[in-house]
């Protein structure tokens, strides 16, 4: 700093602009199919960052539980509220927008539906929901990984378009995803 200067006491401070990659679509085909992905993972989303949201205060409150049935009992009636807050919305959603909610769960969480169902209820549950789960053609096993399925790419890239946009409220995910690395990867795929 230089005595006397006055730009420091007149500066603006303006809020992080971040350039997202250019996205280029291959075919009309493709472009249709992003754009249903698009729509759905808008859709879906605020439940993965509300379910993340209670995961968190659930674990607090748990953490001040001193005894393991008190902890199983305040788990059950969490569950219960949940359950009855959500259940009909959860029935209206596409095979494919379960499975888009099970991943955005673990991008937020860092843990799988099926990790989330053992610790928080029991291996057997867990067990028995994802044999349920199986019977749609889907798995609460699926992680949330950019870096080896394309689909997870397109959905961090919506997300992160839409962050940007305003359109959703970011959350911190549990890993941080290079959208600039993941672009570079997947265009040089054949």
């Amino acid at each position: 700093m230089i005595v006397g200067d006055t730009i420091i006491d007149s500066s603006i401070n303006l809020s992080e602009v971040v350039l997202l990659p250019k996205l280029r679509h291959q075919s009309s085909d493709h472009r249709r199919r992003y754009l249903i992905l698009k729509r759905k993972t808008i859709k879906v989303y605020p439940y993965a960052k509300l379910a993340a949201e209670r995961l968190e205060s659930l674990n607090k409150r748990i953490a001040n539980l001193k005894s393991q049935r008190k902890r199983k009992r305040y788990t059950r009636r969490v569950q219960k509220f949940v359950e009855d807050e959500f259940t009909e919305e959860l029935k209206k959603f596409t095979i494919t927008e379960g499975q888009i909610l099970i991943k955005l769960i673990h991008r937020q969480t860092g843990e799988t539906a099926f990790d989330l169902i053992k610790e928080l209820q029991s291996g057997w549950r867990a067990f028995w929901y994802n044999n349920t789960a199986k019977l749609f053609k889907m798995s609460l096993k699926t992680p949330f990984d950019p870096e080896t399925s394309e689909e997870d790419y397109l959905i961090e890239d919506i997300l992160q378009r839409q962050f940007q946009s305003g359109t959703l409220e970011p959350q911190a995910a549990y890993k941080f995803f290079d959208l600039y690395f993941l672009s570079k990867y997947w265009k040089s795929k054949p």
